[in-house]
């Protein structure tokens, strides 16, 4: 009887295992709106939901850094569900205040862009795993618009 049992187990635990899970990836990351309380970027994510059922999001992490140090993070909390059988692509703003900024000024003087690593954490729950999180980071730079960009 125990024989069996084992059998069962190990039967289960590798189909779960081998069973497909959602896909993310980090698309595009831009500056969004300036504004009074700072300025916004925007970064895209597509994730790939494998279920024949929509998946609900619990909610986006995210850590923005820039020259090793963390300029912004918190959290979006209840961004909607994925699409079943499908891409979904979302939209994550994040807010970075303008006193921060100050700090970011020697990197934006050197080369007129700013260095970053934005990290993401998407919590979903998903059916016989419970709360899963995809792990997402992307490093880049993001060019920054001149006075000829702007005029012309």
């Amino acid at each position: 009887m125990s024989e069996l049992l084992d059998k069962a187990k190990n039967f289960v635990a590798d189909k779960l295992a081998n069973m497909k899970k959602p896909e993310a990836s980090i698309t595009d990351v831009d500056l969004g709106h300036v504004g009074r309380d700072g300025i916004q970027y925007d970064a895209k994510v597509s994730v790939t939901n494998p279920y024949s059922v929509s998946i609900p999001i619990c909610e986006i992490s995210y850590t923005l850094k820039s020259a090793g140090r963390v300029i912004a993070s918190g959290t979006v909390p209840d961004p909607g569900s994925l699409k079943a059988d499908d891409s979904t692509m979302l939209d994550v703003a994040v807010k970075v205040p303008h006193s921060v900024l100050v700090s970011l000024v020697r990197d934006i003087g050197a080369d007129w862009d700013i260095d970053y690593e934005l990290e993401l954490g998407l919590t979903m729950d998903l059916p016989l795993f419970g709360n899963f999180t995809i792990p997402l980071s992307q490093k880049g730079e993001i060019k920054l618009p001149t006075l000829k960009d702007l005029l012309f």
